[in-house]
């Protein structure tokens, strides 16, 4: 066989059956060889960003990579932002990058790129395969690596070691998992103490099992449990323990975190503000706040687990009750809008969330709705939740998926509608139109570059302004393949997601709202 078939045979082999792509020349024997295996799923995407996230949102909800197969360096690059919000979500994913033949590079073709270096900024694993020989092993590397670590693992595939035959199997290449060091002596001592203590849960620990342990050791030590702002995926709603996300804001932050005298981290990063802000603290833990490390992303529900079984063993974890706010009527603002979905979420959806100012409501509003996973950008580059869900939709049909995005993050990768319809995908997704990037708004203000209450000049307010022309989600909908509603009440979003609900398939609604900044 050929290299390219002997990758798509490790994959498959070793439990990697989707490939999300956006293929080129170098890439060709690899979609040629799909139809020589066929377990293994190729999901085209218009977009190599949309391919990454893709990735991303499968191995969130599937807890297994997916593979993802990009042109050369250029597309790489388009990946790029996706694959920062896959690494800082700490998901497993296997990129392959075709690159020209061995013998072609030293010609400089304007393709011709560092390919290696650029796949470094984002990869926990890289190799580039010289040999026909090495292809399998290679491969089977990549997926141990990808799954043990819970990285990107880079495989680089120049088009001649894909061509050329001679290639063989392999068996499976198991990599160990590197070890997660933490005292939970140390934070034994901390929590019988008795002083402020806040343990905030991330990575692993935002399942049901992770927060049931970090609300048993609470309730038992009178502890605070936060979860970290943006967590890969947060198990939520009626019948699982109800914990608060730090604030995005470091003012709001710097409130929820004040009078702690011991922060326990537990798969959660140290809490730093998002941007500087001029003549504010860049670290948000108190001052005369002892931070202390229990577990990082991996293993960090594993150590509170037991941690809660040893010194909190007859603890039983507060549940959040059943309870969903009325339908509301009306215009549609931040608070109707949020209400409408509390009061409609299906049982058992995944809620990808990019609704950004739009969405400020929506936690308060869904917390006493059915079960629910809700997936966030966890590395802030924007676009990425159009393509999640489409990953997340692929990893569990079974559930209904519900996309919370905002007008101008949509735009950077409105291809993924096209993508959903194709796969007939059962994701809804809900673009709030405010016609602004409203986070920008008010930002200009935080970060001083203009006096409090006062509205940007007009060349300024012309980079935050998305109107002139307003961008036609619904006609853009339609034109790949989705049906889709505009609506502007809450009487009129209530009826859309019902109709998006109970018709299988893909469908969008333009949600029209009021900017927030005015």
């Amino acid at each position: 066989m050929n290299g390219a078939q002997a990758l798509i045979s490790t994959l498959v082999d070793h439990g990697v059956r989707v490939c999300f792509a956006n293929p080129g020349t170098s890439e060709m024997h690899f979609v040629a060889a799909l139809d020589t295996v066929p377990q293994m799923r190729g999901v085209l995407t218009l977009f190599e960003g949309v391919a990454t996230g893709a990735a991303d949102g499968y191995a969130r909800i599937a807890n297994e990579p997916a593979a993802v197969l990009l042109h050369l360096g250029p597309g790489l690059g388009n990946g790029l932002a996706n694959l920062h919000n896959a690494r800082r979500a700490h998901v497993p994913a296997v990129v392959i990058v075709g690159d020209h033949a061995t013998y072609h590079k030293k010609y400089d073709a304007p393709l011709e790129s560092d390919i290696d270096s650029v796949a470094g900024t984002v990869s926990g694993w890289v190799r580039r395969t010289m040999a026909v020989a090495d292809v399998a092993a290679d491969a089977a590397a990549a997926i141990a690596s990808a799954r043990a670590h819970r990285h990107i693992a880079t495989l680089i595939l120049p088009a001649d070691v894909s061509w050329d035959e001679g290639a063989f199997g392999v068996n499976e290449v198991v990599a160990q998992p590197a070890a997660v060091l933490h005292d939970a002596g140390q934070i034994e001592s901390v929590l019988r103490s008795g002083e402020p203590t806040v343990i905030m849960v991330g990575g692993d620990a935002t399942g049901a099992d992770g927060l049931s342990a970090a609300v048993r050791l609470a309730q038992a030590y009178g502890a605070q449990v936060l979860c970290e702002t943006f967590p890969t995926r947060l198990e939520r709603g009626a019948g699982l323990p109800a914990v608060e996300r730090l604030a995005y804001f470091a003012e709001a932050a710097t409130a929820q975190l004040a009078g702690a005298k011991h922060l326990v981290l537990a798969g959660a990063p140290h809490p730093v503000s998002f941007f500087a802000y001029p003549g504010k603290p860049s670290d948000l833990v108190p001052d005369g706040c002892a931070v202390h490390t229990l577990a990082g992303p991996v293993g960090a529900r594993a150590a509170l687990t037991a941690l809660a079984d040893r010194i909190a063993p007859a603890e039983i974890a507060a549940l959040a009750a059943m309870s969903r706010p009325s339908l509301p009527s009306g215009p549609l603002n931040v608070m109707t809008s949020a209400d409408v979905i509390g009061a409609l979420l299906p049982e058992h959806a995944i809620i990808v969330d990019e609704s950004n100012t739009s969405g400020v409501l929506l936690a308060q509003a869904t917390a006493g709705a059915p079960a629910h996973d809700w997936l966030t950008l966890t590395g802030g580059a924007i676009g990425y939740a159009l393509p999640v869900s489409v990953g997340a939709a692929i990893a569990a049909p079974d559930r209904p998926v519900l996309c919370l995005e905002s007008d101008g993050s949509a735009m950077y990768t409105i291809s993924a509608l096209w993508t959903q319809a194709r796969e007939q995908l059962d994701v809804t997704t809900v673009v709030y139109a405010n016609r602004a990037y409203d986070i920008l708004r008010i930002e200009l203000q935080r970060v001083g570059a203009e006096a409090a209450g006062e509205r940007p000049g007009p060349k300024a307010e012309s980079l935050l302004d998305l109107t002139s022309p307003t961008i036609d989600f619904v006609r853009i909908s339609k034109g790949m393949g989705l049906p889709a509603r505009r609506v502007g009440t809450a009487e009129e979003f209530a009826d859309a997601l019902r109709w998006a609900f109970d018709e299988p398939g893909p469908h969008l609604i333009e949600a029209v709202m009021p900017s927030i900044t005015g």
